[in-house]
């Protein structure tokens, strides 16, 4: 029922953002009414902890709950005293509410039927309604199953910025203050004692108050946001290198007097500029001067002057950051430096050590052979110089190194 009504929209993050992203969105929607989908009892238990002490009025709804509890919890739901409902599947089915205005999935179900389930719950009645997904990008090729069976397309979301939540929950603030009934005559003997705390503010700074004391706690939390980054597939980013425009990245060369430096830690680390700059300053043991810095995903560049450069390097190489060993050196030579002794960059260090020929067992001292040369065939042998029983090989034979001997004709 109301199928047609339904948007269906999903944000892919990364595992350890789900509840940031989950968070973010219920944040965009000030006065959403809706249920929140887990898979597991224990995963429904956990997102309503989270939820519950951060502030949201949230309940959980899962088989672990007594049938009192659970009727407790759906009646609360119905008459809308509750607004969020964590739930799972089995618990929920005996819930029928037609005024939801979102339906959001932590994570896909393991089957289309249950998705479908789920997000024909909200856009009943000719209202329009929204089911929301939170996926990984494992669960995209879900999303695609889904989409063929309901024939119907999902949007990509991007999650909303800090900015654009903030402006959201302000509106809702001043639109709760314009709605306020006002009982003259149960304030009129307080009106005296309220002028005389008042008189010497302007409207202005009342304003300003008012709408601060409602709206700063979203202002305090998303000044110190953590970055949510989409996570990148193999078909959204062909070639690494490669930009959002579809041109390849030039190297950012370092300011002058500055040399660049690779770190084995990113944004999925936590590693954000502030947490680089008391890195740094910690394992230097002062205050270190530093240019630019460059964060991605899992690793990070950043440009201190040049003759502070090795001693960073030493500093940092071998540290440990949250139980992770560091890795440092000089970003723009692949010759290995500091204490581990290592190249540049993780990957390439990967695929330098599994295309880098393997030395042959036995007597590591005996020379190399180079391909082509009559006699390479001596590297298979644990030591080259050996002497042969017997003559040598003939090489110039078609065929001398089959198996089985060609028959004859």
């Amino acid at each position: 029922e109301g199928a047609e009504n339904v948007n269906h929209i999903y944000y892919m993050v990364n595992a350890k953002d789900k509840y940031l992203a989950l968070k973010r969105i219920v944040d965009f929607y000030p006065r959403i009414y809706g249920i929140i989908f887990c898979r597991t009892k224990a995963e429904t238990q956990e997102v309503a902890d989270k939820l519950i002490r951060d502030g949201y009025n949230a309940e959980p709804l899962h088989g672990d709950l007594s049938q009192q509890q659970r009727d407790i919890t759906m009646q609360k739901f119905r008459q809308h005293i509750t607004q969020l409902l964590v739930a799972t599947d089995v618990a929920a089915r005996g819930l029928d509410v037609d005024d939801l205005t979102h339906v959001i999935n932590y994570g896909m179900p393991g089957d289309t039927e249950s998705y479908t389930h789920r997000s024909g719950r909200t856009g009943r009645a000719g209202k329009k309604g929204t089911s929301i997904s939170i996926i990984h990008t494992k669960e995209r090729g879900r999303v695609r199953e889904v989409e063929r069976t309901i024939g119907k397309e999902f949007v990509d979301g991007t999650l909303p910025t800090p900015q654009e939540i903030c402006s959201k929950q302000l509106f809702k603030a001043i639109d709760e203050i314009e709605k306020v009934d006002v009982d003259e005559e149960q304030i009129a003997p307080f009106m005296e004692d309220i002028n005389r705390h008042f008189e010497y503010f302007d409207k202005e700074d009342i304003l300003k108050r008012i709408v601060s004391l409602e709206f700063g706690k979203f202002l305090k939390y998303y000044a110190n946001a953590p970055e949510i980054v989409k996570p990148s597939t193999s078909r959204d980013r062909k070639d690494r290198n490669e930009g959002r425009d579809g041109r390849k990245r030039e190297k950012r060369a370092p300011e002058s007097g500055y040399r660049r430096l690779f770190i084995n830690l990113g944004k999925d680390d936590g590693f954000y500029p502030g947490e680089v700059m008391q890195f740094i300053n910690r394992n230097v043991h002062g205050r270190q001067d530093v240019g630019h810095i460059d964060l991605l995903g899992r690793i990070s560049y950043i440009e201190v002057p040049e003759e502070d450069a090795n001693k960073v390097m030493r500093a940092l190489d071998g540290a440990k950051y949250r139980g992770r060993t560091v890795r440092c050196n000089d970003a723009d030579s692949d010759t290995p430096s500091g204490k581990g002794g290592r190249t540049r960059r993780g990957s390439s260090e990967r695929s330098q050590r599994n295309s880098t020929e393997r030395k042959p067992r036995g007597n590591r001292g005996a020379a190399r052979y180079e391909s082509g040369r009559k006699d390479d065939w001596r590297q298979f042998i644990d030591n080259p110089n050996i002497k042969l029983v017997g003559d040598e090989p003939d090489f110039s034979e078609e065929g001398w190194a089959r198996r089985k001997p060609r028959k004859k004709k």
